[in-house]
């Protein structure tokens, strides 16, 4: 199963606008973070998470062309503001796009795209999607995949476990019921803001913390601030943990 990092970024984004800092002037392409994304793909299927705002960018950069589902984790503007870009993967694909999140946001996605569901367009091409409901778990061809709820401040959200590996961006608090779901996995992607606390997301001591106790083989850094510079993050972490960053390429 391969797993690309299409994004790694803050809702931000980094560089972010108007910013001086060293991170956002770094010439390090490691430091140039677009909102965050994972692209999986394992012998039968490929699955995307969420759909940020440079999608079409994160997609073309990685020459990718085949998603056959995409997985919302919920509704913040830095990760449904690209869903209009599916119509290029519909025309592409020459299908229609399945999409599968909780009630909360599929509802929210209606509300921001109305004009995709309704049945009085005016003109210009829309996505073709379908909307289904995330199931406690699901089976696509060699892919199984597990929601895991998770708490983004007070906002419970979903995480995701494909397979051996899981996804858990824009997490600030894990349940122990959850955390149970979670058991067994070898890889992660965990979210890591910066270095001090933060009120919805987990800070780096947290997110090492977190995959220590996940016993991980290994955990990728993600949904990281322009408050952190690649290199330093890397040399600060210990050897099982990795600052993700756009394009990186990981096999589990």
């Amino acid at each position: 199963m391969q797993i690309t990092f299409l994004g790694t970024g803050t809702s931000h984004g980094v560089p972010v606008i108007a910013c001086d800092c060293e991170v956002c002037q770094s010439n390090n392409p490691k430091n140039k973070r677009m909102r965050t994304s994972i692209h999986i793909k394992s012998e039968k299927y490929n699955l995307l998470i969420d759909t940020p705002p440079e999608m079409r960018l994160e997609l073309i950069a990685n020459k990718i062309k085949n998603v056959d589902s995409v997985l919302m984790t919920h509704a913040h503007a830095d990760h449904i503001m690209g869903f209009d870009d599916i119509r290029a993967l519909n025309w592409f694909q020459g299908k229609e796009m399945p999409v599968y999140g909780d009630h909360k946001t599929l509802n929210h996605i209606k509300k921001v795209f109305p004009y995709i569901f309704s049945e009085e367009n005016p003109g210009g091409g829309v996505p073709q999607v379908i909307l289904k409901k995330i199931e406690e778990e699901m089976h696509f061809k060699d892919l199984t995949v597990q929601p895991v709820p998770i708490y983004h401040g007070d906002n419970k959200i979903l995480a995701y476990r494909i397979n051996n590996f899981a996804y858990l961006t824009d997490c600030s608090k894990i349940s122990e019921s959850s955390l149970k779901l979670l058991e067994g996995i070898e890889y992660a992607a965990v979210d890591a803001l910066r270095f001090e606390e933060h009120p919805t997301h987990m800070s780096v001591d947290q997110a090492v913390e977190l995959i220590e106790s996940l016993n991980l083989k290994h955990g990728y850094l993600t949904h990281i601030s322009h408050r952190l510079d690649h290199q330093k993050l890397n040399d600060y972490l210990p050897e099982y943990v990795s600052p993700a960053y756009d394009g990186l390429k990981i096999e589990v």
